[in-house]
């Protein structure tokens, strides 16, 4: 494999930042699509899987169960948030007994490419709900997300940052409502700022997040390894170079790397540069001999390479298939 040695050197990535908060940097969204239901008991929703997606609820008025797979029904509130974060199938309900309802089963208003409403029910308690689906694009950010559990359920009352979570829902339901100029944007951005505060509580919150991949970036030698693969994938990095970014011997370095880790660095660099090669080839119009140079490649051959190994298909392949879905 053939790289490109750009001029920076291992001692110009700076170690200052705190690697796991430079990853809930990265958890910016795309994808947004967003939906109010007006529901009326008895009523039952069955949502399709969306791989890929992270999905989640708000109740603005009334109450509704959520039913994930392996996980115990949860009741939402007013005031409190459910992520599902792997895009799990699963279903929203008013109570236990009634049967659930495809979601394309049930009609609906489109109101904008991204938002619709939808009415439903039989006529009893009423609900209002707020649903949307999400996606990462930044690799870190995808790496987190495998990591979470099937649902995070919050509740956003009793302590000041639970405060700060329910003014944001409160916000995002006037958006919601008002269907303003720009609302798609701010809604958009509110959902950034609620996944993250829902991460962020998780991570605080989980003994999960002590350990592997997470554990590795509050670590305080692999943490900053981890951060420099981040934010320069293109550099020609190699386990010396990367051992010595944070004082290691490569011996050292590779080991502790593994034990924490859980792979090599090398595999983690390419897959790293692999992901972020997926997002450009789905979201952008670079060439492939384009991606291949911005991550350090530089030939389109061992870049494609590369690619196939990860994703088990050529990069033209997977834009077209990306294009086509």
């Amino acid at each position: 494999m053939t790289q490109t040695d750009r001029t920076c050197t291992p001692d110009c990535f700076d170690h200052s930042s705190d690697p796991l908060g430079q990853t809930l940097h990265a958890l910016r969204m795309s994808g947004l699509i967003y939906a109010k239901s007006h529901l009326t008991a008895p009523w039952a929703i069955e949502m399709p899987p969306m791989p890929g997606c992270l999905m989640f609820h708000i109740v603005t008025s009334g109450k509704c169960i959520v039913k994930v797979p392996d996980t115990e029904p949860r009741t939402l509130t007013p005031g409190e948030f459910i992520l599902v974060p792997h895009g799990i199938g699963h279903s929203t309900v008013s109570d236990l007994k009634t049967k659930p309802i495809p979601l394309e089963q049930i009609p609906c208003q489109q109101v904008t490419p991204r938002y619709e409403v939808l009415t439903h029910g039989g006529g009893g308690e009423p609900t209002t709900l707020i649903c949307g689906a999400v996606r990462f694009d930044h690799p870190a950010a995808i790496d987190l997300a495998k990591l979470l559990p099937n649902i995070i359920h919050l509740q956003t009352w009793g302590n000041p940052e639970a405060e700060a979570m329910h003014a944001t829902l409160r916000l995002m339901a006037a958006e919601v409502e008002a269907q303003r100029p720009g609302g798609d944007t701010i809604v958009t951005r509110l959902a950034d700022i609620l996944v993250i505060q829902a991460v962020r509580r998780w991570l605080d919150q989980s003994p999960e997040a002590q350990t592997g991949w997470l554990g590795a970036l509050k670590d305080e030698r692999i943490g900053p390894a981890l951060l420099n693969i981040h934010n320069a994938p293109y550099h020609n990095w190699t386990v010396e170079t990367l051992g010595k970014t944070v004082h290691m011997s490569r011996s050292n370095f590779a080991a502790r790397f593994m034990d924490i880790v859980g792979e090599p660095p090398l595999k983690y660099l390419t897959r790293y540069r692999m992901q972020t090669a997926a997002t450009l080839l789905r979201d952008t119009d670079i060439t492939l001999i384009e991606c291949a140079i911005k991550l350090g490649y530089t030939s389109e051959a061992a870049f494609s390479r590369a690619f196939k190994r990860i994703f088990n298909q050529s990069p033209g392949s997977y834009r077209n298939n990306a294009i086509s879905a």
